[in-house]
């Protein structure tokens, strides 16, 4: 069998572009019966030295990387989506099988290859205001996502949860959305302070001691971080969590996606903690581990997520967890975290002080953590 996949996102930051690497990097691993291509752009494949040789490999020629144009006030040229269709249309006859690991970089097949598609969440169609700036942009992402959904012959998506989302939001039946779950790779472990963990924190102002609040993620409206440094205002002014830090790990200068940077900035000079409170940028992927392990307690405080992969990889490296009760995080994280309303800064005021404050309850959900982060495999 021949099996293609698109793998445009591969130099994606976020979320869509770690499944991407992720999931093809699994499937190779455990299939070795069957055939793979890759097809992605040109540009993509000068930002991925990273890239797996272990499939074969079409690079069409474009003049933007797919992950780079689809951005929340731009788009794709139709020459260059027209480029990767007629690359794909001209070995159709070759492919049994064609894979989409998000609808994010979807473009149209020949009609005869039914596509895979993974619609990872519905949160453009749920908050597009929080996702897109312009009506032109949500417009197009209708659209792509309409014409992915009439081509392909099974959706995906990352959890039960989402599955229940995409299922109401497009009106489709329960034989045609499928979950192929997220999960943590074995480089999510608990690390051990010692001169590596210093010398990542450091250039950030932190010492190996320092007490933090973390929340690593896109730095996006929806992703509610205003309620964060709401609730972290409050809690540093109260006497026993004066040395605490706020660490917000997410590329707030490069990335394509809806910022919510500036505002986040001017809230905390509001409350006057813009000298406690640190942006990291972009943190590589071997680092996180790290940045996990150090942190008293990870936060997610989003409006809505069809998985939460920071959240699984914090209780795989034994860090508690503090989520809104939104999208899939209760599902995630379990009886492993603290869960708290995402429009409420009093709930999550109180998740903080209570886990904070309370040794044998951060050792009790350190452990569960654990046990939780280890039901979610590639390999399974």
């Amino acid at each position: 069998m021949h099996i293609a996949i698109d793998a445009s996102c591969w130099a994606n930051r976020r979320g869509y572009g770690r499944y991407t690497r992720e999931i093809i990097t699994s499937i190779l691993d455990v299939d070795v019966r069957n055939d793979y291509t890759l097809f992605l752009d040109s540009e993509t494949e000068k930002q991925c030295p990273d890239l797996t040789d272990r499939a074969n490999r079409v690079v069409v020629p474009t003049t933007f990387a797919a992950a780079d144009a689809a951005s929340a006030e731009g788009h794709r040229s139709l020459a260059d989506v027209w480029a990767m269709t007629r690359a794909v249309s001209a070995r159709k006859d070759e492919i049994d099988l064609f894979y989409f690991p998000t609808v994010y970089t979807f473009f149209p097949v020949a009609r005869s290859l039914k596509p895979l598609v993974t619609i990872h969440d519905t949160t453009a169609e749920r908050h597009p205001s929080l996702v897109f700036p312009r009506w032109q942009n949500r417009l197009l992402w209708k659209l792509k996502v309409a014409w992915a959904l009439r081509q392909a012959a099974l959706v995906l998506t990352v959890s039960n949860t989402a599955r229940t989302a995409v299922k109401e939001e497009f009106g489709l039946t329960e034989s045609k959305v499928k979950v192929v779950s997220n999960a943590v790779g074995p480089e999510f472990r608990r690390t051990d302070p010692g001169p590596e963990t210093g010398g990542i924190l450091a250039p950030h102002g932190l010492d190996a001691g320092q007490r933090f609040i973390l929340y690593v993620g896109g730095i996006s409206p929806h992703k509610n971080i205003e309620t964060l440094v709401d609730a972290y205002c409050r809690i540093v002014n109260e006497a026993q969590f004066t040395d605490l830090r706020l660490v917000l790990v997410g590329d707030f200068k490069d990335d394509v996606f809806y910022s919510s940077y500036q505002s986040l900035q001017a809230r905390l000079k509001g409350h006057r903690a813009e000298a406690s409170a640190i942006f990291t940028g972009f943190v590589p992927d071997d680092h996180l581990p790290h940045w996990y392990s150090a942190a008293q307690v990870l936060v997610m405080p989003s409006m809505d997520e069809g998985f939460g992969l920071p959240a699984l990889e914090a209780l795989a490296c034994g860090t508690p967890v503090v989520a809104s009760r939104a999208g899939a995080l209760p599902e995630v994280v379990g009886d492993a975290g603290l869960l708290f309303d995402p429009h409420s800064v009093d709930e999550l005021t109180a998740a903080l002080r209570r886990l904070l404050g309370d040794q044998s309850l951060h050792r009790a959900l350190s452990l569960k953590g654990l046990d939780r982060a280890s039901r979610f495999t590639w390999a399974s």
